[in-house]
């Protein structure tokens, strides 16, 4: 009897996620409408069932904000033409990629670890860490097209940062395409052993960080046993890298990245030219 009774307690709960399916669905396709065919048929594979759901997701299921997101990213993308840049298209890669690169291992719901050290000056234009950034989150977003929720753990290494490390107009500016074009890829986002001085600087990046993404940010600190045990419960600490309290101390091995980062350019199906080499138009 208790057996039936369990069994029946599940129905409802099944029948509100198939509603909620189903809701979800007609939205997307009320976007899709929205949009019009002649923009669904422009970026097809942009345009998929899973980004559409990401940015209602990102708008609180409103399809006219969802809607309205959507035309300003398709826009930008014209322009930019982010789906064309390839490991091969980054500026001093070999350096830029041991600031920010995308780990060899998931967090332990399945979702892409990315790493960024600050303190690691950067050789680059401002112009050309904008374009790495994009680089990565069209692999984020390649990776989105599988899951519900949000895909990414982002950790950063505060560790030694100064003021100078973050300069605060490109950060505005990463953000700004991250919330406005590459919205609801962050599930988390890890600030390991800020210094004092971070607490002012944090007060001024508030402002132009939306509520939602703020809410995702945990401050660490690997000397703190509450810190560790956040730290333990996400990642396999075998895998996790020292400065963030795990015990991987193996030295970024830049050959074997830039075969995966080859491998996901060839996953992204991003165009090259005959000669072998990317057809991105930005330089």
């Amino acid at each position: 009897m208790s057996n039936l009774l369990k069994a029946k307690s599940w129905v409802p709960e099944e029948k509100a996620a198939a509603t909620a399916s189903d809701e979800q669905n007609d939205k997307i396709k009320k976007v899709r409408e929205l949009l019009g065919s002649q923009m669904t048929a422009e970026m097809p594979s942009f345009l998929s069932d899973a980004t559409i759901r990401r940015f209602l997701r990102a708008r609180n299921w409103s399809t006219e904000q969802a809607t309205k997101a959507l035309k300003e990213t398709v826009k930008w993308r014209r322009q930019y033409r982010p789906d064309t840049i390839r490991w091969e298209d980054i500026p001093g890669r070999e350096h830029e990629a041991r600031r920010t690169y995308i780990a060899d291992y998931f967090d332990k719901n399945g979702r892409i670890v990315f790493i960024s050290n600050p303190t690691i000056k950067s050789k680059s234009s401002t112009k050309d860490q904008i374009k790495q950034l994009v680089y990565n989150l069209e692999i984020f977003a390649m990776h989105s097209e599988n899951m519900e929720d949000e895909c990414t753990v982002w950790l950063t290494d505060f560790q030694g940062w100064v003021l100078t490390n973050t300069p605060l107009p490109l950060l505005r500016e990463c953000t700004h395409i991250i919330q406005n074009h590459y919205p609801g890829l962050i599930s988390v986002a890890i600030l390991s052993n800020p210094p004092r001085i971070f607490e002012s600087f944090w007060k001024i990046v508030c402002y132009f960080i939306e509520p939602k993404l703020k809410e995702k940010v945990k401050f660490v600190y690997t000397n703190n046993p509450e810190s560790h045990k956040i730290v333990a419960d996400m990642f396999d600490l075998d895998k996790l890298e020292s400065a963030f309290g795990g015990r991987n101390t193996l030295p970024f091995d830049m050959d074997k990245y830039a075969e995966r980062m080859k491998r996901s350019d060839q996953m992204r199906g991003a165009p090259m030219h005959a000669n072998g080499y990317s057809c991105s138009t930005q330089t």
